[in-house]
């Protein structure tokens, strides 16, 4: 049997895309861990090569030029351990043309995910992820699993840029961002990943943010830009709105365009601004309005895959060094400090909040399950449970008071603006929630997340991201039925909410509340 050396020679097979490139990162960051002066190389396609040497756990990306000129390199190189993380017939005749002493590769059933997001077929297989998955190939080389998911350190974008347009200039060097994202509060809390690693790639960048009135304080407060603009597109008059925009980024003379939201309106209203560098996902609607696409994946966090869209803005890492991150930067804290309850509740000391409402009513669990978890919540912790929500959601949270007891809810539904939403919600010791804005708002401050999913799930990528959270859902196989809920169930059963008992999510709750 081999023994493998001190500091093995190790090549990973990854070659695309960009997404799943990115989802390599806790692979070779377990690999540096374990052997800390061995080389990692990673075999790419060469239009990824620019953007995966920005690892900081990489010796160096090899690029892939044909099955026999390949092999005869990586041949000669001498690898000690091969990984493919690829697993398509030509990784695969690639993995058998090279010798090593140590060959292992990952299952990527990949029929099952096809069928699953083609005709919801679901299958035992989906029930891990892709990064589980890859993960688990370390096991039969000795390796540790201490980083079990993506952080943000794990991809060292550097400070000047190259292959891009961007940075080939001095006079440029100080550029203009605008960051397009007027979708909804989940949206834009889960695109504070990319604003926070922007200014940290681009310190001495001017970044503005386009977006809603209602989420402009979202940015704001962040603290990772330095203007936000309001797109009044639900109020004003759409022609009027968006021709008054042009004219706004117009003047402003932005030199990149960072667009996260994928619809055609905003692709072109970042085009006829005359904004050179556009970067969105290939997904977009209007994605032939880009400059820059990168490859949409269901297989990342939405967190996660929005970084993607930095990749025209980095460039090669000389160094082998890297630092160690936590779990904590996977989402960045706002600047939000926890805002006393006194207002509200004098005397009152209020540790769990729940958020019952959403914007779609197949995303709401029913009424009569919130009141029985509530009533046992508030008898469990001797205290009465926060609810928030939206102005338009009076009606249904004020029904669940009713059936609740109102001697058990502190009803802030619509007396709280986003400020004072996220301040409360960050002294919490625990939120349970529907699949909406508020989730991320929790997740993101650090606050432990029971959520309930019904017709969406968490292969969309839209999960609570981080640690202390769970989703409590059904398997069913109607399951997703859309991409983010509807108004009516279209089986007309409802069975993904009905079969969430409020014992279960009570279980849950209790679970993320002693963590």
């Amino acid at each position: 049997m081999e023994i493998l050396p001190e500091n093995p020679k190790i090549l990973v097979i990854r070659m695309s895309s960009l997404g799943d490139i990115i989802l390599t990162a806790p692979v070779l960051r377990n690999l540096k861990a374990r052997w800390p002066l061995s080389r990692v190389d990673l075999l790419v396609k060469p239009q990824f090569a620019a953007a995966a040497s920005n690892s900081a756990f990489i010796s160096g990306t090899v690029e892939f030029h044909g099955f026999f000129k390949t092999a005869r390199a990586l041949n000669a190189a001498g690898y000690d351990i091969i990984i493919d993380l690829h697993a398509t017939l030509r990784s695969r005749l690639l993995y058998a043309m090279v010798k090593a002493p140590f060959k292992i590769r990952y299952r990527k059933d990949s029929l099952a995910r096809r069928l699953f997001v083609n005709f919801r077929v679901p299958s035992p297989a989906l029930e891990k992820h892709t990064l589980e998955r890859y993960l688990e190939t370390l096991a039969p080389i000795g390796v540790t699993v201490k980083y079990p998911g993506p952080v943000l350190g794990d991809w060292d974008l550097a400070r000047e840029t190259a292959g891009s347009g961007i940075g080939e200039k001095p006079e440029i060097r100080r550029i203009k961002f605008c960051v397009f994202q007027s979708a909804f509060l989940g949206d834009c809390v889960l695109t504070l990943p990319l604003l926070k690693r922007l200014k940290e790639i681009k310190p001495d960048a001017s970044v503005t943010v386009l977006t809603r009135p209602e989420t402009a304080a979202i940015f704001s407060s962040s603290g990772f830009c330095a203007e936000v603009l309001t797109d009044n597109k639900k109020t004003a008059s759409s022609t009027g709105e968006f021709f008054r925009l042009v004219g706004e980024l117009k003047s402003r003379k932005f030199d990149a365009a960072l667009i996260p939201h994928r619809s055609f309106r905003t692709a072109m209203l970042a085009r006829a601004s005359g904004i050179p560098i556009r970067s969105g996902f290939s997904t977009s609607a209007g994605s032939f309005l880009l400059t820059h696409r990168a490859p949409f994946s269901w297989l990342l966090h939405d967190a996660e895959r929005n970084l993607t869209l930095l990749a025209p803005f980095m460039r090669k890492v000389v160094s082998g060094q890297w630092s160690d991150t936590t779990n904590k930067d996977r989402l960045p804290v706002t600047g939000y400090r926890p805002l006393a309850h006194a207002r509200f509740a004098p005397g009152e000391k209020i540790l769990i909040g729940i958020n019952a409402g959403s914007a779609w009513f197949t995303k709401r669990w029913p009424q009569e399950r919130w009141a029985r978890l509530i009533r046992k919540l508030a008898f469990t912790h001797h205290s009465r449970i926060m609810m928030v929500g939206g102005p338009g959601e009076a009606a249904w949270n004020g029904e669940i008071v009713r059936l609740a007891g109102s001697e058990n809810c502190l009803d802030l539904t619509g007396k709280t603006d986003i400020r004072e939403l996220m301040g409360l919600i960050a002294g919490l010791k625990l939120f349970i929630t529907n699949d909406s804005g508020p989730m991320h708002i929790a997740a993101a401050l650090g606050v432990p997340v029971a959520a309930v999913f019904g017709p969406t799930t968490k292969e969309l990528g839209f999960f609570p991201y981080g640690e202390k959270t769970e989703v409590i859902e059904t398997a069913l196989k109607c399951r997703p039925c859309a991409l983010h809920g509807s108004n009516e169930c279209p089986r007309g059963h409802f069975l993904c909410m009905k079969l969430i008992t409020a014992d279960k999510v009570f279980d849950a709750a209790e679970r993320l509340y002693e963590a």
